[in-house]
């Protein structure tokens, strides 16, 4: 893997489906709410608001250009999820994709499972090349044939056919959610995942759809006394008995599930004592996790709030190891944010395959790195401006007063309707995928 400094030295090119950004759309539905790699990041999925799933294939490197690393394309788009109602609620059930994780790849198909609010569903994507032909009971148009026409008896055979890519729904687990579903995350027993709502986290068997195991439940007897609810989860990347939740609070809880069948018990339980001078009517909204994410050792936990983005270490619970500032030059304006809802936002956080660099989303359509080895950070954009094929990036910066340079920008002008929430790291090399409302953007370090 190419060492971050080619991130930000050489920076990044971009490229896409055709010869630019991928443009999804325009309308509210086509708005991306989520984006993931597979385990060998040859394939990238994203869902949208409208409950559609797309899935990029990379292409195999060209031999005429060994240089040039393989492309994402289009392999494959679906309707995961339908809007519902909820008749004895009134309440009406957004088909919004929340969350897909894909499961490790076991023969030629393709595993993954999608959430909207309410259900999750497991896809199986699978190619098929050839059909089936010279059945006896029916014609080639499917229709059954008339039994007194058969006079011979036929062996069907296989007959090459246009590559066709198809998903189907293995599995729909539903009905086991109160709340809104924000979290899911397979275990690494691969038999079991769980779903996690604001107030519960459910634990389901792959083959069991009708009954899941409640392993955390937080809602209080009297629903008044309710003082934070869940916000994220993740189980650990190598031992099954272990994930993580957090809180909108600013806590997080590791939990072992042999100690205990309801894990309302922690084991481990992290937070850091809040500065009293930097107190406000903000600091608790702020404060709220809005993804936690293990790094693949498993050593570390890493959390993104408001402003921050946070390393801890799994053995010391009282502070984290290391704080990075996201976009601190908007403490200023948080009284303007939390008016027009932005304080709200929950961004995502991703580390790279080495978990020696993490990423994370802001707004203007910006996006961060921070290198834990040499404490550097970078401010790159995502924006139709430079998203030719092989455009560099270049770095930007904030102005947060006095005299503006000429490629800064001012705090003042940057657009909060542009933010990037949904980011993606390939598993193993430098390449990101960052959405922008409706815009996926594909971008990795630049090949000397």
């Amino acid at each position: 893997v190419a060492g971050f400094g080619s991130l930000m030295q050489d920076v990044l090119w971009c490229f896409s489906q055709v010869k630019g950004t991928i443009d999804i759309g325009v309308t509210e539905a086509d708005i991306i709410s989520t984006v993931e790699f597979n385990h060998t990041g040859e394939l990238l999925a994203t869902g949208d608001k409208g409950g559609r799933v797309v899935i990029f294939q990379r292409e195999q490197e060209s031999k005429n250009q060994p240089h040039r690393r393989g492309e994402y394309n289009v392999y494959s788009t679906f309707q995961s999820h339908e809007p519902e109602f909820d008749y004895l609620k009134s309440l009406e059930i957004e088909e919004k994709i929340n969350k897909i994780r894909w499961l490790p790849q076991q023969n030629a198909a393709y595993f993954l499972l999608s959430t909207n609010d309410k259900t999750v569903k497991l896809w199986k994507v699978s190619e098929r090349d050839k059909r089936p032909e010279g059945y006896n009971l029916k014609d080639e148009d499917g229709r059954l044939r008339d039994p007194s026409m058969i006079t011979m008896l036929r062996v069907p055979v296989l007959r090459p056919t246009d590559l066709m890519v198809e998903a189907t729904p293995r599995r729909v687990f539903a009905n086991a959610h109160t709340y809104h579903i924000n979290s899911i995350s397979v275990n690494s027993d691969y038999e079991t995942y769980m779903s996690a709502d604001d107030l519960r986290i459910n634990l389901w068997n792959f083959e069991i759809t009708n009954q899941s195991f409640n392993i955390v439940d937080i809602k209080p007897a009297n629903m008044e006394e309710l003082t934070e609810v869940i916000t994220a989860a993740e189980f650990h990347p190598h031992h099954c008995n272990t994930f993580v939740y957090s809180s909108s609070k600013g806590t997080i809880r590791l939990c072992d599930m042999r100690t205990a069948a309801l894990c309302d018990r922690h084991a481990k339980f992290f937070e850091e004592p809040e500065d009293p001078s930097n107190r406000s009517f903000f600091s608790e909204i702020i404060s709220s996790i809005s993804d936690v994410k293990f790094s693949h050792s498993g050593r570390y936990i890493m959390t993104r709030d408001y402003l921050t983005v946070k390393v801890w270490d799994l053995n010391m619970e009282n502070r984290p190891i290391e704080t990075y500032q996201v976009h601190d030059y908007l403490r200023s304006k948080l009284c303007s944010l939390y008016e027009n809802d932005c304080i709200f936002d929950k961004f995502e956080c991703v580390w790279n395959g080495s978990d020696s660099v993490i990423m994370t989303g802001s707004y203007n359509n910006f996006f961060r790195m921070f290198d834990r080895n040499t404490k550097r950070d970078v401010t790159l954009e995502a924006s139709r401006e430079n998203s030719k094929p092989r455009a560099i990036l270049k770095p930007r910066k904030v102005c947060v007063g006095g005299k503006r340079r000429k490629d800064e920008i001012s705090v003042d002008s940057l657009d909060f309707s542009k933010k990037i929430l949904h980011t993606a790291w390939h598993p193993s090399e430098n390449i990101i995928a960052v959405a922008a409302t409706n815009n996926l953007y594909i971008f990795q370090d630049k090949v000397n």
